[in-house]
């Protein structure tokens, strides 16, 4: 069974829904430690069964027992403890996708953990769902709810425009894209997201760059060329910028002791 597997939800559905992931540890005999996570600029609803997995974010640490729970954003690498016979099915939410809820405030809600009752989800699930019956349950509720929301929001149109210059956009330019005034689009986007649109940007242009040296590999490509290809000012920055997230320097990065995305 392989610890790490990935789940694609139905084109519909990938409006708000980027994927579903599992970490398996349920017939492991042993404890799965010092496993890392990078931040990719999504949110996640999890789902734990079992014993119990253990977060390091960079503000707590989190023994998260079984249970749903609600992950914010994270600016910095996360470390992850998986216990024996303990399974987690993580649901990643796109940036704007809390936004279609505006009872959420998550103004000052980053790196943070919080669990949450199975009443409060939006949806019904349970702790032992196989993925076949989850990805369902979630493909059904989300296709609802973009027949609902024919028009895109706000934040869904901040993030849009940022994928469209492929990150390379200040909130100026962002807001004469939308028309819109670049005060309000930041107060919109930090109480939807707990960010910045700046950092937001920033965590999407730093996992472009790892994906890229992590797919290519550092003998055949310089630092120097995804610096430059991901329009950093120069190496130097874009290592302060790694070193900012991981903790460590690009030459030092080992692709192995974390769990890296295989849907680009």
């Amino acid at each position: 069974m392989n610890l790490y597997s990935e789940h694609y939800v139905s084109k519909t559905c990938e409006r708000f829904v980027n994927k579903i992931w599992c970490l398996d540890n349920s017939i492991g005999e042993s404890l799965i430690e010092n496993k890392l996570v990078l931040p990719n600029g999504c949110f996640n609803l999890a789902i734990v069964s079992g014993n119990a997995i253990e977060v390091h974010t960079s503000k707590n640490k989190y023994l998260m027992n079984e249970g749903f729970y609600f992950c914010s954003q994270m600016t910095n690498k996360v470390l992850v403890n998986i216990q024996p016979e303990t399974k987690v099915t993580i649901i990643q939410l796109h940036a704007w996708t809390l936004s279609f809820f505006p009872k959420y405030d998550l103004n000052s809600f980053t790196n943070s953990i919080l669990k949450i009752d199975s009443v409060e989800l939006p949806f019904k699930t349970n702790l032992k769902s196989d993925i076949t019956v989850l990805l369902s349950t979630i493909n059904t509720y989300f296709e609802e709810l973009d027949a609902i929301n024919t028009s895109k929001n706000t934040i869904e149109k901040i993030c849009e425009t940022i994928k469209l210059h492929n990150e390379e956009i200040s909130v100026s330019e962002i807001g004469k894209s939308l028309s819109a005034s670049q005060r309000i689009l930041q107060i919109k986007f930090k109480s939807a997201t707990g960010l910045t649109i700046k950092k937001y940007i920033q965590i999407l242009k730093f996992r472009k760059s790892v994906d890229q040296m992590v797919n290519s590999g550092l003998d055949k490509l310089k630092l120097t060329d995804v610096a430059l290809y991901n329009q950093y000012f120069d190496q130097s920055h874009f290592i302060k910028q790694f070193k900012d997230v991981t903790k460590t320097t690009p030459k030092m990065f080992n692709s192995d002791l974390y769990f890296l995305s295989k849907k680009r």
